[in-house]
């Protein structure tokens, strides 16, 4: 019997576009993405769903989204019913909600030459992008996001997902969208919180690739805390540029078990659940960058003058760069934490640590006595925030 050997390449094309003002009728972005659509004889259909805590903010978009795809894009249908659904962390551990979606899909007669639209933080794209995906085994994905860490972050990228068995994103897809639309107008409603949240993202990826980026953060970080507008528009920019060209440049689909954007998030996702989500995944994130970054210097890999800096533009921002949360049960749920991480990798524990400012290094083993006393170091050094 003979092999056959099977191999094939698809190309990959989306584009991330930034503006204000989004649904305006003096707006053409959108319409002329859909002009790029026009099928003689065929009307393709869009139905959207939208984060209910930002809906809350705007509570004429509903009106403003039909009237748009009216008088701008009639070739589009768009469903009838546009859907709120409940926005953070814990829309991706609720099955029903998810199914709601797939049903919608269904519903509204949703076909793989359609679009699902998702208007939201990053939870509710996860969401909404992974019934996208798994719906019809693949509809069109539309993302725009509506906060900081979804602009320059998740929402820029290929992943999509839920949480299942208590384990952050254990279901889930790659499945790149068909373009996102960044409106910075859309950050305005944010609170301080999630404001601040999306930042550490940004610090993740300048520290382990960009050392001027840090340097710029550095000298902005009072701009970006008192929630300078355009200061944020190239935070988000430059953050967002970084992670398509990682993905462009690397292992998008992630094969390996090299993710040198997980920087700072071992730790992170398991404090999301050990807070059951009270710690946004930002905030997580910026102690997750603090604890490694406290462990390299620990092991003599990151100078101190290294760390020192990346804790006082942390604590600048505002962050809270220590959580109770990790020292519970002498650490073992921490513990448990790095081994889920390991799992989800694939078997084999690929954690990325400082060098130096710009310059990350992969390890593959982690001792869980000196993360014990970067924990430790954490608490005695913590600051007290307003």
């Amino acid at each position: 019997m003979q092999t056959i050997q099977q191999r094939f390449q698809i190309e990959y094309n989306y584009a991330v576009y930034f503006t204000q003002q989004l649904f305006s009728a003096n707006n053409p972005l959108l319409k002329d993405f859909f002009n790029g659509f026009l099928e003689e004889g065929f009307q393709r259909k869009a139905l959207v769903i939208v984060d209910e805590g930002f809906a809350a903010f705007h509570p004429t978009l509903s009106e403003e989204i039909k009237m748009y795809f009216t008088t701008a894009v009639p070739q589009i249908q768009l469903a009838a019913n546009i859907m709120i659904i409940p926005g953070g962390e814990a829309c991706k551990n609720d099955p029903a909600l998810f199914e709601s979606l797939v049903e919608a899909v269904d519903v509204h007669g949703i076909d793989r030459h359609s679009f699902v639209i998702g208007i939201g933080g990053g939870a509710v794209l996860d969401l909404v992008g992974y019934a996208a995906a798994v719906s019809h085994r693949g509809i069109k994905l539309i993302r725009i996001p509506t906060t900081v860490l979804a602009q320059n972050d998740s929402g820029v990228g290929v992943k999509n997902s839920i949480n299942f068995r208590g384990k952050k994103n254990f279901l889930g897809t790659f499945a790149p969208p068909v373009a996102v639309f960044n409106d910075l107008t859309f950050l305005r409603t944010l609170d301080d919180r999630d404001w601040r949240a999306g930042i550490a993202e940004a610090i993740k990826v300048a520290l382990i690739k960009d050392a001027a980026f840090f340097e710029w953060i550095e000298a902005n970080a009072e701009a970006l805390a008192a929630r300078d507008e355009q200061v944020m528009a190239y935070l988000i920019h430059r953050c967002a540029e970084m992670h398509t060209d990682h993905i462009a440049g690397g292992d998008p689909f992630e094969f390996g078990s090299s993710r040198p954007l997980d920087f700072g998030h071992w730790a992170a996702h398991k404090l999301e659940y050990l807070t059951n989500f009270q710690v946004r995944h930002g905030e997580a994130v910026a102690i997750g960058i603090a604890l490694d970054c406290v462990y390299a210097t620990k092991i003599g890999m990151l100078a101190e003058a290294d760390l020192t800096r990346i804790l006082d533009v942390l604590n600048k921002l505002g962050f809270e760069l220590y959580h109770s949360k990790l020292a519970e049960n002498d650490k073992i749920n921490l513990r448990n934490g790095l081994h889920e991480f390991r799992e989800h990798l694939g078997g084999r524990l690929t954690i990325m640590l400082l060098e130096r400012i710009g310059k990350g290094v992969e390890v593959h083993e982690l001792d869980a006595d000196i993360i014990a006393q970067s924990v430790d170091y954490l608490e005695s050094s913590k600051i007290i925030h307003a």
